[in-house]
């Protein structure tokens, strides 16, 4: 009868120290991966709430709507306009700035294309928000002189205000013309003496578009005293997010249709809700 194989030697155990070497080696690349998490600039902006003007006010000592060959009116109450303030496109934004930005309610973390979509450089950007503010300039002053049914050959309209770019005042430039042109078309203010802050864009023809960043720009108008908030009908779900308490939300598609929102919180007739 032939003998039984002898089972093969098992292979010899590895030392304590080369099992530590291998293991120190595979931690290697997991810590290079966490710290170029937790250290390397990530391809997103934190934008927060930023200033406000009145249109119907000055900046830097300037009346921000000058009207020329018309009579202008005297107002009360505020029209403002609203921004957010965001980091600069070459600013380092880490995974700690990202997590902190998703658990406050004041701060919002975009995708930094959404925030600044062209240009690569600040200087970039900022001469493109020029423009698109100029833009939007000549944009409500049409809007504002055509819903009037005035000609603009018989009226001069200039803008001022420092430190804003972009087209998202359009809405509020239109509506302050029209407040220092004609008020609420009876002998009183398109404002009704209160605080009114909103956004939006504006063509021509007094369409009103939508710009983002809402629920920071109404804790903005919150901030600085509004009581009611003027948002294109579009953005109400992301107004109504984040919405102060206090603060009505009045959505509107038009420039006539803000202008009669408006008149109809004075005389106590339908406003639009979102």
């Amino acid at each position: 009868m032939p003998a039984a194989a002898s089972p093969p030697p098992s292979p010899p155990a590895p030392r304590r120290g080369t099992r530590a070497r291998i293991l120190g080696l595979c931690a290697v690349p997991v810590v290079a991966l966490l710290a170029v998490a937790l250290f390397a600039p990530l391809p997103f902006s934190i934008a927060q709430p930023g200033m406000t003007a009145d249109v119907l006010g000055s900046s830097r000592g300037k009346p921000v709507i000058s009207i020329s060959d018309a009579e202008s009116r005297r107002t009360t109450g505020q029209l403002r306009m609203t921004t957010i303030a965001a980091t600069n496109p070459d600013a380092h934004v880490g995974f700690g700035d990202v997590v902190d930005g998703w658990f406050r309610a004041d701060r919002a973390v975009l995708p930094r294309e959404s925030v600044y979509p062209v240009g690569d450089t600040t200087k970039e950007i900022q001469r493109y928000n020029a423009r698109q503010f100029r833009k939007s300039q000549d944009a409500a002053t049409a809007s504002a002189l055509r819903y009037l049914h005035r000609s603009p050959d018989d009226v001069r309209v200039t803008l001022r205000l420092a430190d804003v770019g972009g087209p998202s005042a359009g809405l509020l430039f239109s509506l302050g013309i029209v407040d220092k042109l004609d008020g609420d078309g009876s002998g009183g203010d398109l404002t009704g003496g209160r605080t009114i802050a909103g956004t939006g864009t504006i063509t021509a023809d007094g369409e009103v578009g939508a710009v983002g960043g809402v629920p920071l720009k109404t804790q903005a108008a919150k901030r600085d005293g509004a009581t009611v908030f003027l948002v294109p009908r579009a953005e109400c779900d992301d107004a109504q997010a984040e919405l102060p308490k206090g603060l009505r939300l009045v959505p509107v598609t038009t420039l006539e249709g803000a202008v009669n929102a408006l008149k109809a919180l004075e005389t106590g007739g339908r406003v639009p809700s979102c």
